[in-house]
């Protein structure tokens, strides 16, 4: 992995969040001193969207529905009707009072071609953003005190829809972590029978820190689909979506299991992407090895499966851009990494002409992208004008 050294650190929505009483995340925003102001992205190979905003704009389609500002905006396909479906972390209302983590908006058709931006004509559950999960903040729920559940991915298949959350107990905000520490509760996955509306938790849980597994390799996961050969893979790395983990290194691991297996939630079924001498699918309980050496540290991250070729793009901290690598196969080795989006355009020579987002983070795969050579992403950015934004770019190459 790159170690470029950044030009100058990317502050974060998680860094800058303002805690309030009874809520982990307060009711509001606050702007940190320093923060650059939010200017416009230059062109991305001149195809499509190059930074259109798809929330905090008044009267746009996400207001409609009631989000005022969001992060994220993990998109996936809804197979069920053919439509697409966009899940934000921390949200706030048109007001600015805080919605809650995780929220839905709903899109009927995505333009692949980028002539036409996103826009939302539904929300999730029941046509006003709110809160997808039952669970309160700042409180046990059950399985000890957590701040936030962050989403970091969701997938629909066999009518069934799968979400993947890191609750998160430290860290959020101006709390800070010890070096070392990585701040989660939990990690899980709910899941949805009826098309997002409402969610169950699956029993089993993944341990994080205050569980007793600092640094599990479990904390944020990718659905990279359903390949051909019948398998669901996935790829998980140490939760780092606070960006606040100095002992990430840039770690990411591959497993895959049976779709039937993963709906009956026997989640031990998994085969891991192991390292003996050589690699091999591990049936023995083997943990996955990871799949690159030491490196940076990374923030979200995302794979999916792009016309038959894999496609992976995360935040690199280090290196202050979102970057990409590509594989034919997602047990094949990856491309070197490609800096796309940055912070800075400036430095290193390899982010000259690049474009530019200031207090930038995640940068999700769309699913329906043109093509691997011309991917859609979905970058977030906190704002001077105090709150969280998703850009659209596309025509991405990888």
């Amino acid at each position: 992995m790159s170690t470029s050294p950044q030009p100058g650190q990317a502050l974060t929505r998680r860094s800058l969040l303002r805690t309030g009483t009874g809520l982990a995340l307060g009711t509001g925003l606050a702007v940190a001193a320093g923060v650059a102001a939010a200017g416009p992205a230059a062109a991305t190979n001149g195809v499509g969207q190059t930074g259109a905003p798809l929330c905090q704009l008044p009267g746009d389609s996400a207001s409609r529905y009631g989000l005022g500002s969001g992060d994220l905006g993990i998109p996936y396909y809804r197979e069920h009707d053919n439509t697409w479906g966009y899940v934000f972390g921390d949200s706030f209302d048109t007001g600015n009072g805080y919605l809650g983590s995780p929220v839905m908006l709903n899109q009927a058709t995505f333009d692949r071609s980028g002539a036409t931006p996103i826009s939302f004509g539904y929300a999730m559950p029941d046509g006003s953003a709110a809160q997808l999960l039952d669970y309160g903040h700042g409180t046990d729920n059950g399985h000890g005190v957590e701040s936030t559940r962050i989403p970091n991915d969701c997938i629909e298949f066999g009518g069934r829809t799968y979400l993947q959350y890191t609750s998160v107990a430290r860290g959020i905000g101006p709390d800070p972590l010890p070096a070392g520490e990585d701040g989660s509760l939990m990690s899980g996955v709910a899941y949805s029978d009826d098309s997002g509306r409402t969610w169950t938790d699956y029993p089993y849980h993944w341990p994080g820190q205050d569980q007793g597994v600092n640094q599990s390799m479990y904390g944020m996961w990718s659905f990279a689909g359903i390949d051909p050969d019948g398998w669901l893979y996935i790829y998980s790395k140490r939760w780092n979506g606070t960006h606040k983990n100095t002992a990430d290194q840039g770690a990411i691991q591959l497993f895959r299991i049976d779709p039937d297996a993963f709906r009956a939630g026997d989640f031990g079924a998994q085969q891991n992407w192991a390292y003996d001498g050589g690699w091999h699918w591990a049936t023995d309980g083997t943990p996955p090895t990871p799949l690159f050496g030491p490196g940076n540290n990374i923030g979200e991250f995302s794979v999916k499966r792009i016309d038959g070729r894999y496609c992976m793009s995360y935040l690199d901290l280090t290196d202050g851009s979102i970057c990409t690598r590509t594989a034919p196969r997602p047990d094949a080795a990856w491309s070197t990494p490609v800096p796309q989006i940055v912070a800075s355009n400036l430095w290193p020579p390899n982010h000259w002409r690049r474009p530019q987002v200031e207090s930038l983070y995640g940068g999700y795969i769309h699913p329906g992208s043109a093509g691997a050579n011309s991917l859609t992403l979905i970058v977030s950015q906190w704002t001077a004008q105090g709150a969280y934004r998703v850009l659209q770019f596309d025509g991405i190459r990888p």
